[in-house]
């Protein structure tokens, strides 16, 4: 109790309120605006939070980071066009909806997942922290390695129709996560001695190429189009919780794994998702409704990214070990402030820690609050004429990667990816598998490289610890499934 009065105190500092408000609001708008990441903007920010107070500095970056999330699906949902990397699942159910009218329930379910899943990953992070970073401490290479081919094999088979194409494209997506300088060996691989490719293929402009970028050539593309012109009518922009309510279940797995997901570096919101996406369609009543505007689907995507937003800061207070960019962006406001991050930070500073907790529950709140009222005019962007959309996609599109490096060629990249996801999409192949095999393809590779060399070349590391070996059955069982469903529905 005395913690927590602690920790009121040190938000009820007029900065810090104002940093949370003020960064909430910056991460929604950010993450509805196509082409822009809170990366860049926290970037941005980092010199300004350096000259602010502790709490009040990471607070601000916090506000952005998870307000991000929230504006995500607002694009995602009006225009089919995530606002965000990890709003692309979104897109899959979102839009559907809004096409056939249900614009406004579509986003009340995703406001109301979001604040969900992020209220839960704060409650989680506070009551279960210890718990969750001796599980985190649990896994190894083996593990790693084993959990990365579990989401990969999960991504390619929630496409049932497109399975293969789905495995072509998610072998691709890790052959673009070799590109780059190895540095176990100190070679170059794959970048034709180019400079600019020994960082590899960066993450951002790909996804703002093929999600983004290549959804405004389809725009600018299609004559005399007009953006959906969605009319929010019916349901109550709060009606989202009665929906929640009827699927409970699938708001609790998805919060779990979102939680749990958070713990693992390399993995975040990106496999979260993809885990808690094909999980809800497995065990739905409706699995054929996936795809086609079903509420399940945005329950999962949007829970269980915003899910995360509060876990994925375990291993950063436990260990000081940041697992993404952004984290490591908060890292640096730490360090300034000469809080190092670890297990004596919860000792040397418990009202820090506390007030940290309490600021995450007040910007999910702020958050929350602020698009279940605004709405009404957010979506006026979806009233204007499709090429202006497109057009306005395509420059943010490469200020967006541009933006993340300042080098030109981030948005020539951007750019061959926006064509080839244009191609994609005039094809009708999923490009989402080359994402995921970006993100866990190197995690794998590397795990996978680490295992065997722990174990001198025995294969049996994989399934001589439990938690390797569960993830490994869970690998088989899958295969077995789809095979089994496959040769099935061929008699």
């Amino acid at each position: 109790m005395d913690t927590l009065l602690l920790g009121l105190n040190e938000i009820g500092h007029m900065n810090v309120l104002l940093a949370i408000v003020l960064g909430a609001l910056i991460g929604v708008t950010i993450g509805s605006i196509p082409g822009l990441e809170p990366a860049g903007v926290m970037a941005i920010l980092l010199p300004l939070s350096f000259t602010m107070a502790p709490l009040a500095g990471v607070s601000l970056l916090l506000g952005v980071y998870g307000g991000a999330w929230y504006g995500g699906a607002i694009p995602a949902i009006l225009m089919n066009t995530p606002g965000t990397p990890v709003a692309v699942l979104t897109t899959y159910d979102g839009y559907p909806m809004a096409q056939r009218g249900d614009g406004k329930k579509a986003l009340s379910i995703a406001y109301t997942s979001s604040f969900v899943g992020g209220l839960i990953s704060v409650c989680s992070l506070v009551l279960l922290a210890p718990t969750l970073s001796q599980v985190a401490r649990q896994f190894g290479s083996a593990e790693f390695a084993m959990l990365a081919a579990l989401g990969m094999i999960f991504v390619v088979l929630a496409h049932r129709n497109h399975v293969v194409e789905a495995a072509m494209m998610l072998g691709l997506g890790i052959f673009l996560g070799t590109i780059g300088l190895d540095r176990s060996y100190s070679v170059q691989v794959f970048t034709f001695d180019s400079n600019w490719l020994l960082g590899g293929i960066p993450l951002v402009p790909a996804v703002i190429g093929l999600f983004a970028m290549s959804q405004a050539f389809v725009l600018l593309s299609q004559r005399g189009n007009d953006a959906s012109r969605t009319e929010l009518k019916g349901e109550g922009m709060f009606s989202g919780l009665f929906t929640l309510i009827k699927y409970k279940v699938t708001v609790i797995r998805s919060a779990a794994l979102g939680v749990v997901m958070g713990l693992l570096p390399g993995v975040g919101e990106f496999g979260s998702q993809f885990f808690s996406y094909t999980l809800a369609q497995k065990f739905s009543k409706t699995p054929d409704q996936f795809g086609q505007g079903a509420p399940e689907g945005i329950i999962a995507s949007e829970t269980s990214n915003n899910a995360v937003t509060a876990s994925v800061m375990v291993p950063l207070l436990a260990f000081g070990i940041p697992t993404d960019a952004l984290m490591a962006m908060l890292l640096a406001v730490f360090m300034v402030h000469n809080y190092i991050p670890g297990p004596t930070l919860f000792v040397e500073r418990p009202e820090f820690i506390s007030g940290l907790y309490l600021s995450l529950f007040l910007m999910n709140i702020v958050v929350f609050v602020y698009l279940s009222f605004a709405t009404r005019w957010i979506v006026n962007l979806t009233r204007i004429r499709g090429r202006f959309i497109g057009a306005f996609i395509l420059v943010l599109g490469f200020i967006g990667s541009y933006s993340q490096n300042y080098r030109f060629t981030d948005a020539l990249i951007a750019l061959g990816f926006a064509v080839f996801g244009y191609l994609l999409r005039r094809a009708n192949i999923p490009a989402v598998p080359i994402i995921l095999g970006l993100v866990l393809g190197p995690v794998f590779l590397n795990r996978f490289r680490q295992a065997m060399g722990v174990a001198s070349g025995d294969l049996s590391v994989f399934v001589s610890r439990p938690i390797s070996l569960t993830l490994f059955l869970m690998i088989v069982l899958s295969l077995g499934a789809f095979a089994w469903g496959a040769l099935r529905k061929k008699n």
